[in-house]
């Protein structure tokens, strides 16, 4: 049951009946009218812009046409009083019947609370982690791991058809470093003594995979040339970091449903086919680009290139697809999978990237607007910022095991798949975010992620001892009419905004404010626990009075069924007892 989409649609309606009347035209546009809560709550239950965002197709001043739907929406039976606000806003408020009919709507719903189908089963890709496969995902990857993640459970449960997608950077030069760092590797594993040169990897995640080398050729390849043992090692080296990177996101439970390689582009030679056909749509050209502004770096050069047309649809400027020497450039693989991703029959395309990708993020865009042709394309690129980690408030140094950086793996090992998935949530995307061991790991309702799982434990708790005093939860019939006390009113209320806030969040890729809302409604049943000591009548078992009693265990019913579904979406199990 979504109270605000009730009102929207009793908006809609109002509407309707007015243009029957030939008070308003018909017909009119009510895309961007919303129903949300009010900044304030004392203003009401719910607040609607419509009278403002159609007043000018109406024809209308927007007071007076919020004053006409205001009246309309008065007559409706669920309805206790309408206000009119400020240039225009209409505030609704609720009587009391509705409630009871909410807490029994979601106590139906169960674990299927909050679910839509807002996507109408449109087809979603969401691209994420896509690390180079040169040795294990590090605390910056892991960001945008559970983000994604998260991103695509989210989109599924509102009726959106999502792949979760792994792209293979397979194909550039770094892979060629990672086989050059590997064969020394395998010098190793062969006995000899080695020192690894500045430009390849020095971690020592690369010695399994020399030693694995070793197992399977001997010494065949030592007095090769490199020309000869360098791709099987490569070939070696990127499967066995593959695997690696599986491993590194099952520790976080995030397991993908396609690995595409593009490598495997070039080699079935979709890209060359490709430029030929979008050449054929005036989509490739060859000119020249002018010289980059500021300071010209000197590999620059000022010659004809093969360039595709995407400042003509948003970017920055045009991009070059082939180099000087007659490859292709990593942005003609990105056009190649972009358009793989359109043939599939993708409707939106996500891109999660790293903070260091901000410049990809119009030419994406450009590109996915290019290739549509008359289809509609939504592509959304969502850049995650950096992750800093802390220690009692100081900066935690690198790992020694990979070199340079902080693994995925030592985080998650340290602190836990769910700690890790939910702060890692705690912060809006672009917004960068501080992850402090000591911090995240305490009970304290400084600790988010420790107050959010404790509410949750603590009504599994309760209705654990209801049951010892001879109470059966999820039995009798509650009368929610009892629930009266404002501590109570303000958890129902609270979970009256999930529904819309579920919706909100997927239509604007935002899994962040799940972590938020639950710690808000974690705030506000904590509260009510309070209340409860102070005032003996306010506790969730009276042995005395058993019909208010079994309405206080199905109203914690209901408060667990919303955290858990909450957490759920956030890839955290629910847990039961801390």
């Amino acid at each position: 049951m979504n109270l605000f989409a009730h009102i929207q649609g009793l908006v809609a309606q109002a509407l309707i009946e007015l243009a029957s009347e030939g008070i308003v035209a018909g017909g009119l546009d009510t895309s961007k009218v919303t129903a949300e809560p009010p900044r304030d709550a004392a203003h009401g239950d719910v607040a609607t812009n419509a009278a403002m965002v159609v007043a000018k197709s109406a024809g209308m001043n927007p007071k007076a046409l919020a004053e006409l739907i205001a009246t309309k929406l008065r007559a409706h039976a669920d309805v206790a009083a309408v206000e009119i606000a400020g240039p225009g806003f209409i505030n609704v408020r609720f009587v009391d019947a509705v409630w009871p009919r909410f807490l029994e709507a979601l106590l139906k719903a169960g674990d299927t609370f909050g679910q839509s189908q807002l996507g109408q089963g449109r087809k979603v890709n969401v691209e994420y982690v896509s690390a180079n496969p040169t040795g294990p995902l590090h605390v910056g990857h892991c960001r945008g791991a559970v983000f994604g993640d998260a991103l695509a459970s989210l989109l599924t449960s509102t009726g959106f058809a999502v792949t979760k997608e792994y792209y293979i950077n397979d194909a550039g030069a770094q892979v060629d470093v990672l086989a050059r760092s590997a064969h020394l590797r395998y010098l190793e594993a062969l006995g000899e003594t080695i020192s690894i040169p500045e430009g390849l990897y020095p971690g020592d995640y690369l010695k399994a995979v020399g030693v694995a080398l070793a197992e399977e050729h001997g010494s065949a390849l030592r007095d090769k040339p490199e020309s000869e043992w360098l791709a099987p090692v490569r070939n070696k080296s990127i499967a066995m970091m593959m695997e690696l990177i599986r491993a590194d996101l099952a520790l976080l439970n995030i397991h993908q449903d396609v690995f595409t390689s593009e490598k495997a582009f070039h080699e079935s030679g979709e890209v060359k086919r490709l430029l030929e056909h979008l050449k054929g749509r005036d989509l490739v050209y060859t000119g020249r680009l002018p010289p980059p502004k500021g300071e010209v770096p000197d590999d620059w050069e000022d010659r004809d290139q093969t360039l595709f047309r995407t400042k003509a649809h948003g970017d920055d400027t045009d991009r070059p697809l082939v180099k000087s020497d007659g490859s292709f450039t990593y942005f003609a693989s990105d056009v190649a999978y972009a358009d793989d991703k359109i043939k599939r029959g993708f409707d939106q395309l996500v891109y999660v990237l790293g903070a260091d990708h901000g410049g990809y993020v119009k030419r994406l865009e450009a590109v996915g607007a290019a290739l549509a042709g008359n289809r509609k394309i939504e592509v959304d690129a969502k850049l995650c910022q950096l992750v800093k980690l802390f220690r009692n408030g100081e900066p935690v140094k690198m790992a020694k095991r990979t070199g340079t950086f902080v693994t995925l793996r030592d985080v998650v090992e340290e602190v836990g798949q769910d700690v890790v998935r939910f702060m890692m949530l705690y912060r809006k995307n672009e917004a960068p975010l501080d992850f402090d061991f000591a911090k995240v790991t305490e009970q304290s309702k400084d600790n988010p992620v420790f107050y959010v799982q404790y509410a949750h434990a603590r009504i599994c708790s309760v209705l654990r001892n209801a049951v010892s005093e001879g109470f059966a939860v999820n039995a009798g019939e509650p009368d929610f009419s009892l629930l009266k006390d404002d501590a109570e009113m303000a958890v129902i209320k609270r979970m009256a905004i999930y529904p819309r806030l579920i919706e909100a969040a997927a239509l604007a890729h935002e899994p962040h404010r799940i972590s938020f809302y639950l710690y808000d409604l974690a705030s506000d049943f904590h509260a009510l626990w309070n209340a409860g000591k102070e005032s003996p009548q306010l506790r969730f078992i009276i042995p005395a009075q058993r019909l208010l009693t079994e309405t206080r265990l199905a109203f914690l019913q209901a408060i667990r069924y919303c955290l858990a579904n909450g957490l759920n979406l956030l890839g955290l199990k629910p847990v039961e007892e801390m």
